[in-house]
């Protein structure tokens, strides 16, 4: 079956077996990011963006990209760049391995939630697990980056007045 969707920005045209997992369709068109850590939708590493909303790729059919826009890492490399520097001096990212699948969810929750409560922060990536952290210095550095963020667009808004 052939399916058509754009990816990160480009448009796919892809051959897929009706039983093809969204992820593995995304791994055969090279965005490595995406990542089956659990094979039970309880990790959160193989997490990308269906239409903007965060989904699970390993829960998610192939066939459901046709006709929509999906989004991996490897198409958000600036804004991804930007919260890893905090993760980096927070030292949240130790091995690295959920990074890809954290980092979607944060930037999805950047964009949904204005001034998210510590609880509102965890709810949204509860789906996300890290073997290598208490979760702690992640939270630093989340608080950090949306402080940025808030920063960046009331300087934003400043340059525009």
């Amino acid at each position: 079956m052939e399916i058509n969707y754009v990816l990160n920005g480009r448009k796919i045209k892809a051959e897929i077996s009706a039983d093809d997992m969204l992820l593995v369709q995304l791994r055969a068109q090279k965005c490595f990011s995406v990542k089956c850590g659990c094979e039970t939708t309880n990790c959160g590493l193989c997490t990308v963006w269906l239409d903007g909303v965060p989904v699970l790729s390993c829960a998610v059919p192939a066939a459901r990209a046709e006709g929509h826009e999906i989004t991996t890492l490897e198409g958000l490399q600036k804004e991804a760049r930007e919260f890893a520097q905090f993760m980096a001096e927070e030292g949240s990212d130790q091995c690295g391995f959920c990074n890809p699948g954290y980092v979607m969810n944060v930037l999805a929750m950047a964009r949904d939630l204005k001034n998210p409560t510590e609880k509102e922060i965890c709810d949204y990536l509860s789906g996300n697990l890290c073997r290598c952290t208490g979760y702690t210095s992640h939270m630093r550095a989340i608080k950090k980056y949306l402080a940025f963020l808030k920063d960046k667009k009331a300087e934003e808004a400043g340059d525009k007045a």
